[in-house]
């Protein structure tokens, strides 16, 4: 919101949520009705039309959303290097609301006014009437307009909800309260209203018109530079007559200069040319892509995974990863999306993140989780690819997050470190820091706990870090007591990062064929009904990389293991999967305090580091424990 909002700042249509597309509702029935009713001669194209163009709305400013987080996420030609967080995201997730108004005018004027229906698709003359009328007025009266909002009065009422986003993104242009944008809509009416009255209005003039304003305004505030200089110096007056991505830019950053719309002309007929301007434009096409620190290479997971994942819908990332019903609606999309990803077959970057002394990436394998629980062979070949990528930037530690660890896959990426041993990059599963946070979520007064699911790597090191606390480990499964019970040779969970041993003394395991533990540490393939066997109030303590499905309304159930990122870790703006906002998975967390640390070995394969010595690091690094789910509704 505006500092001090005025009248008229909230949309009509805030009350109605997510509903508020049922306005559209009866016009676009009502069109569609017309069209299929009538006789060829009666029908109207132009007012058909509008419905589609609205989407094509949605979709072009999608694509621009997405291509500017992963130009931003790469580095390369990146104009300001601050981050955005979850409240911009917030404030901007009503981007759609312009469009929805779009269309009701276009509706409305057609049918109210009878020179603006049954339109031609194609008018020459009327297509040159519009943009000359955007390049004479229009760029005028909006220079103006926005000195105007830039007034005190104004500013504090209005403009300032706008500027409110110092570090731009495409959705930013059209982030302004309703009467604001009212406004817009009267001036850009302008070059569309005349071309009506004129007689010379068509189909492709206001799609065109409109299209290209969506295209100038996400291109200005999309926050990296792509406009070769080679167009600036063959033609030196172009920079009079179209602005560039930093030209904009400025003007976030310095407020009183570069108000041009389009055309900064007028900034250098009225003196408010930042001088800056060339010279940021030119710095910025130079950047070159961001020196990393650390990779945390992860994986779709569900197929409709694109859709939450920071490059895909906003909304939807700054959430945490549900089962979303209108996703369904996409399926076509979906499939079109897993086949794309298929054939292309690339890992690519999808998050930056940053600290005072770390630069961080997330990199996604473009592979689902069924690939994995098949052992699809070429998974293995990408994620190399990406761990040698990652050394060859100078990356300091790369995780391996969720199945990009699986021992039945690459024996906890231990494949990798043996297949290239001059390897810089320090490969890290994090299941040390795993098994700490499971073991911080323990209450202090167990004395006995469940443990149940696949016996893991992780199962072996909880089990034998329970001893420090003299806990009881209970299991159900007598293959599973045979395993923990026989001391493997090829976990060493007695390493610490010093590679001195401790003397760890032998817990207590049970076996057991009832469940009457009320503490449950969950892994991987615990099945439905032995879930519903446990005990009312009983808590669940995943220490699997995946959640268990939350089945009981009566029990308490935590989070996969995980840590609270401190404040000074920026650009976060996405969850993690499931996870809920500013939060990270253990796995991940584990390759930033390895680096922070300094630590120079692998943590993949049988290794385990001292799992006391890196709790405690994470804690000292500003990191914090996360609290039980706050809903425990099935």
């Amino acid at each position: 919101m505006a500092s001090t909002p005025g009248i008229l700042t909230d949309w009509p249509w805030k009350p109605l949520g997510s509903f508020k597309y049922v306005i559209l509702a009866p016009w676009v029935v009502h069109s569609i009705y017309q069209y299929v009713v009538k006789d060829e001669t009666e029908r109207d194209v132009s007012c058909l039309v509008i419905f589609p163009f609205l989407l094509w709305r949605i979709i072009h400013n999608q694509i621009w959303i997405s291509l500017s987080r992963y130009r931003t996420a790469k580095g390369n030609a990146r104009i300001l290097d601050k981050g955005i967080e979850f409240d911009q995201v917030d404030r901007e997730g009503n981007w759609d609301d312009q469009i929805l108004l779009t269309g009701l005018l276009l509706y409305v004027v057609s049918y109210v006014m009878e020179e603006a229906s049954k339109l031609p698709l194609w008018r020459t003359d009327g297509m040159i009437i519009i943009f000359l009328l955007h390049i004479g007025p229009v760029e005028f009266l909006y220079y103006w307009l926005h000195r105007a909002l830039h007034h005190h009065y104004l500013y504090s009422r209005y403009h300032s909800h706008h500027h409110s986003s110092i570090v731009t993104q495409p959705i930013t242009s059209v982030i302004h309260p309703f009467v604001e944008e009212l406004a817009y809509f009267v001036l850009f009416a302008i070059p569309i209203m005349t071309a009506v009255f004129s007689g010379t209005m068509s189909v492709a003039a206001y799609v065109v018109y409109i299209t290209y304003i969506d295209f100038m305004n996400n291109m200005g505030h999309c926050n990296f530079e792509f406009i070769p200089n080679r167009f600036f110096t063959l033609f030196p007056p172009l920079k009079f007559l179209i602005y560039t991505p930093s030209f904009h830019s400025l003007h976030h950053t310095q407020f009183r200069t570069n108000y041009s719309l389009f055309m900064p002309f007028y900034d250098y007929v009225y003196a408010t040319f930042d001088k800056s301007s060339d010279t940021l434009y030119k710095e910025s096409l130079k950047k070159q892509e961001d020196v990393v620190d650390v990779v945390h290479l992860t994986h779709l997971t569900s197929p409709q995974s694109i859709y939450h994942l920071r490059l895909g819908f906003a909304s939807l990332a700054s959430r945490p990863h549900t089962s979303t019903w209108y996703l369904w609606l996409l399926y076509p999309i979906t499939l079109v999306s897993m086949l794309l990803t298929w054939i292309y077959g690339r890992t690519f970057i999808v998050e930056r993140n940053q600290t005072d002394e770390l630069n961080m990436q997330t990199w996604t394998i473009p592979k689902y989780q069924f690939q994995f629980l098949i052992q699809w062979q070429p998974i293995n070949k990408l994620i190399e690819e990406a761990i040698i990528n990652a050394d060859q930037k100078g990356c300091k530690v790369l995780t391996l997050g969720l199945l990009n660890q699986a021992n039945e896959l690459n024996k906890h990426g231990a494949l990798y470190v043996q297949r290239n041993p001059k390897l810089k990059v320090r490969v890290v599963d994090g299941n040390s820091l795993a098994v700490g946070v499971v073991l911080n979520n323990i209450p202090k007064f167990a004395t006995q706990v469940l443990l149940i699911g696949k016996v893991t790597k992780l199962a072996f090191a909880i089990y034998h870090s329970l001893s420090k606390r003299g806990i009881q480990i209970v299991v159900l499964n007598e293959q599973n007591y045979k395993r923990l019970n026989r001391k493997p040779s090829n976990y060493n969970y007695n390493t610490n990062i010093n590679n001195n041993n401790n003397n760890f003394e032998e817990p207590t395991l049970l076996l057991s064929t009832a469940s009457s533990q009320n503490i449950w540490l969950v892994g991987e393939g615990v099945r439905d009904e032995e879930q519903l066997k446990a005990p009312k109030g009983t808590t669940f303590i995943p220490f699997s990389q995946f959640p268990p499905k939350v089945l009981r309304k009566d029990c308490f159930y935590h989070y996969t293991p995980a840590l609270k990122a401190p404040p000074s870790l920026q650009n976060l703006h996405s969850c993690e999967n499931w996870l809920p906002r500013r939060v990270m998975s253990a796995w991940r967390v584990a390759g930033i305090v390895h680096a922070m640390e300094g630590w120079t070995e692998h943590e993949c394969g049988d290794a385990m580091f001292d799992v006391e010595q890196v709790w405690l690091a994470s804690l000292q690094h500003g990191f914090q424990p996360l609290e039980i789910m706050p809903s425990t509704t099935a």
